[in-house]
């Protein structure tokens, strides 16, 4: 069975690939294969593990359903498996297809809607995304992520979506820093979070997470779920050092 946390990842993903242009799914390749609560996603061009991957299954005839579509898929191929919830059979038929693992793995972090809230910093404010700005955060998205620019249609397509939030963190009134929310019922999946270089270091990804913490609380969310790279003893993880420190 497939935690509530593995879930929303799943949906958020699903999601992304229903409301991106008709025109960037022919002209990249961009697949997405539902299967039962999780999925298995395709965009060749993307650099990035989360968008070449099989996700959220929990049965070995998901698994093999989701690796015959992967194996046939051009670019970076990733299986994510939860190894607290991975039954037996599972990791039996992880091994038969030998595998290699990726290091360091994914940490998942969760906190509620009624854990504390730090003080933003005074240098760095927050707004929401206008329509009128979905290219800019697609551009900012696919920049802070190593993703080619011609890209930026997939970020651009979640602005103003149902479900979706977007917003940018703001040095004066520009732009420094993107994040964006999925909400599903009472969870929400937490994502897209980046920041110019010339601007980290200041607390724009701390007030980008308590922005979307606070938008989450008013729809009614619960639970608050994001995925990062696990730390190691010889390499510090920023993100997951800030994520720890909002709760």
């Amino acid at each position: 069975m497939i935690t509530p946390e593995d879930a929303i990842e799943a949906k958020a993903f699903i999601d992304l690939h229903r409301v991106s242009a008709r025109q960037l799914i022919a002209d990249e390749q961009f697949e997405c294969m539902p299967l039962g609560k999780g999925c298995a996603i395709s965009l060749p061009a993307a650099p990035a593990m989360g968008l070449n991957r099989i996700l959220g299954l929990t049965t070995t005839e998901d698994l093999d359903h989701a690796y015959s579509w992967m194996v046939g898929r051009n670019g970076k191929r990733f299986l994510q498996l939860n190894d607290n919830t991975a039954s037996g059979d599972v990791k039996t038929w992880l091994q038969s297809k030998a595998l290699v693992a990726q290091q360091p793995g994914w940490a998942k972090l969760t906190r509620n809607a009624g854990a504390f809230a730090m003080a933003p910093s005074p240098d760095i404010r927050t707004r929401t995304v206008g329509r009128d700005e979905a290219e800019i955060f697609g551009t900012m998205m696919c920049r802070g992520f190593g993703f080619p620019d011609r890209l930026w249609s997939l970020w651009a397509a979640i602005v103003e979506q149902e479900n979706w939030a977007c917003f940018f963190a703001l040095d004066r009134q520009e732009p420094v820093g993107t994040g964006a929310m999925y909400v599903s019922g009472e969870y929400a999946w937490l994502g897209g979070g980046t920041t110019l270089p010339a601007f980290r270091n200041r607390g724009v990804q701390k007030a980008l997470i308590q922005a979307r913490i606070d938008a989450g609380a008013t729809r009614g969310v619960s639970t608050f779920v994001v995925e990062t790279q696990a730390p190691s003893s010889h390499q510090l993880n920023v993100s997951y050092e800030n994520l720890r420190k909002m709760g």
